[in-house]
């Protein structure tokens, strides 16, 4: 029968290994290490993208929620749900933007919910150094948005933006307010319904019910109540927020009073369209609220035999444009961005079913006539060239 080896001899084995092959022992360490390390890494990318856009709110101490200039429904119900995020994680919270809340169903969705939100023209302006960029994926629409370095970033728009620490751009969804109402479910949060306390829910975390309306008429807004660029994690996240909803509050905001002049510009749109094969264009003129623009467009696009439509107007000095396309041959975004390319100060996009952009004229000539020489922008040759990218002519 064979001795048995003790302990101490073993050890004494080990150690004399370890002086006579270093480094292989080395080799061994590191692959060890590397194993390790790369365990914790795919443990982290496998977290859900929820726990870990929490989990850096709950970090900071407070954080300032940006919003895109003008903000609409989906943008203001984002920025809610963060908000909502950080205040159960103990963060402050402060939501801004730029720019003017115009369209009624924006007035509507900030009164109804009575929603405080704070205005910058500077970046002196910013109410905290860690910014939370929602539904745009690079500041813009104030003095020294372009020295901004966001802590995080939620979209769903195309574009290069990142945030330092994290970025969630996913350019197949409806709405922000889908993902937003994701991060929720990830956390494992319940939607409080809008006639009991959050309390009674005995869940460590919880969807507010306004928050939850809010995020539902973002994502009703963005995909014009599901029906045009919506995805199943747009239903998904519409069923979630289903239970938390108000009825009432979500009437009131999708069906506010409209504006006497959307519906002139409408007319002005319907009567004047100018039409090549089944796309339509058409230059509304002066206007004094810029939101009945893209209004403009989502009637027009509805006549019988018109699959993609631009809608012009001017305000100020600045002509907005808006796009719909319900036409697979026309991605409206990438449309109207090649409309805009050789057109100074100007800017457009979007995404394939929608887009918008805008153009600053020269000073002077608020009609839009020619600007200079260089540029030979008009009003007239513009809505000629809007034709040809709609039909990928440019």
């Amino acid at each position: 029968m064979g001795t048995a080896v003790s302990a101490g001899e073993r050890y004494a084995e080990l150690a004399d290994f370890v002086q006579s092959e270093p480094a292989l022992v080395f080799a061994g360490v590191v692959f060890a290490l590397g194993l390790i390390a790369a365990a914790y890494l795919v443990a982290r990318w496998r977290r859900p993208k929820g726990k870990r856009f929490a989990k850096l709110i709950g970090e900071r101490d407070e954080i300032t929620i940006l919003m895109h200039p003008n903000p609409d429904p989906d943008a203001m119900s984002a920025a809610m749900g963060v908000a909502a995020l950080a205040e159960q994680f103990d963060t402050e919270s402060t939501i801004q933007y730029a720019g003017q809340i115009r369209h009624q169903e924006n007035r509507a969705f900030q009164t109804v919910l009575d929603l405080e939100f704070d205005p910058i023209d500077h970046v002196t302006d910013l109410d905290a150094e860690d910014v939370v960029l929602v539904d745009h994926n690079e500041p813009r629409g104030f003095t020294g948005a372009d020295g901004v370095l966001p802590i995080a970033v939620v979209d769903h728009h195309p574009g290069d933006g990142t945030g330092e620490f994290f970025t969630d751009v996913r350019t197949d969804y409806g709405a922000s307010a889908s993902i937003i109402a994701e991060y929720f479910r990830d956390i494992g949060a319940t939607p409080v319904p809008a006639d009991r306390h959050a309390s009674e829910t005995r869940s460590k975390y919880t969807l507010p019910s306004a928050v939850a309306t809010g995020l539902l008429c973002g994502i009703l807004t963005d995909t014009n109540r599901l029906t045009i660029g919506a995805t199943a994690a747009d239903f998904d996240a519409a069923a979630y927020l289903y239970p938390g909803v108000d009825d009432d509050r979500l009437d009131r905001i999708t069906n506010p009073a409209v504006d006497a002049e959307v519906l002139e510009v409408k007319a002005r749109a319907i009567a004047g369209r100018k039409i090549r094969g089944s796309f339509a264009v058409c230059d509304v003129g002066s206007i004094n609220n810029a939101d009945a623009i893209p209004q403009a467009a989502d009637e027009l696009i509805r006549l019988e035999g018109v699959t993609a439509v631009v809608i012009c107007g001017e305000r100020n000095g600045t002509l907005h444009i808006s796009g719909r396309s319900r036409d697979d041959r026309v991605h409206m975004g990438r449309a109207l961005e090649n409309a805009v390319e050789h057109v100074p100060n100007a800017g457009a996009g979007g995404h394939a079913r929608m887009g918008g952009g805008t153009i600053q004229l020269q000073p002077g000539l608020p009609d839009g006539g020619e600007t200079s020489p260089e540029s030979q922008f008009s009003r007239d040759s513009f809505t000629d060239r809007l034709f040809k990218s709609l039909a990928g002519d440019v």
